[in-house]
């Protein structure tokens, strides 16, 4: 399939696990993708996948932390200058931080917002006027499963992710009439850094037992009990082309069945 010949897309979170799966996917479907990371290493994987594939001539690639106001400006102004337009936007970043509720810091508890609400919000905000622009501009969130199931040790990484539910919402109503779509994607049980890192981050003390109903039905390849980022690349890949075009305003959750 090649549904996104002559779209310009923008991917955060592109280092690793689903945003550098998206990344492959849509270029795979020759779309043209600017991407950004706060890991340069990450990056640099991802930039050799598409060489590899022989898509890296469409890719570009940037570090970037979209906590920063300043500098998300900078880049995605830059990205919209050599796309010449943008089509879509994937926002995949996030960090995750655990603890018990009543011992989590302060601090831990901005750092997580601020890159996954409030950096959401800045790329959106950054990049609407050319998404308008388009006149089919689509935004793709992430929720996680996070923001409609209960995820004991995660008050502040699930608090971000019900903000960005929310805030699809409203964007979907408000630019429906531009041609605007807003979807958030719902991710649980698969296997990227963040999800794998997920039981070392545990405070000392955990109930492993509050994790139960966490465990996809379905497994991944080779027997895998995690998922691979691909299978949520490809749902992307479908709400993000005009095989999505009566979606916006909902969530689609990719879980493997473990919130069944």
């Amino acid at each position: 399939m090649q549904r996104f010949t002559d779209r310009k897309v923008i991917v955060t979170g592109a280092g690793s696990g689903i945003g550098a799966a998206t990344v492959a996917r849509l270029l795979d479907e020759d779309a043209t993708v600017v991407a950004y990371d706060v890991s340069e290493a990450g990056l640099a994987a991802t930039t050799a996948a598409a060489d590899e594939a022989g898509n890296g001539k469409r890719l570009t690639t940037a570090v970037l932390d979209i906590s920063s106001e300043g500098a998300v400006a900078a880049a995605v102004d830059a990205a919209v200058t050599d796309l010449g337009g943008l089509d879509v936007l994937v926002n995949a970043a996030a960090i995750q931080r655990c603890a018990h509720t009543h011992e989590h810091t302060l601090a831990d508890w901005n750092d997580t917002l601020a890159v996954n609400l409030t950096g959401t919000f800045l790329m959106t905000r950054q990049a609407l006027p050319s998404l308008l622009e388009s006149g089919h501009g689509v935004v793709v969130n992430f929720t996680s499963t996070a923001a409609s199931f209960a995820h004991p040790y995660m008050a502040a990484y699930a608090a971000s992710k019900g903000g960005v539910l929310a805030f699809t919402h409203a964007l979907a109503l408000e630019y429906s009439k531009q041609g605007l779509r807003a979807v958030n994607i719902q991710p649980g049980g698969v296997a990227t850094a963040l999800a794998m890192s997920t039981l070392d981050k545990m405070p000392e003390g955990y109930d492993i037992g509050l994790w139960a109903k966490q465990t996809p039905l379905i497994g991944g390849r080779d027997n895998e009990i995690l998922g691979d980022p691909g299978a949520v690349a490809a749902v992307i890949a479908m709400v993000a082309s005009d095989d999505g075009r009566f979606i916006t305003g909902t969530e689609i959750r990719v879980d493997g069945g473990a919130h069944a």
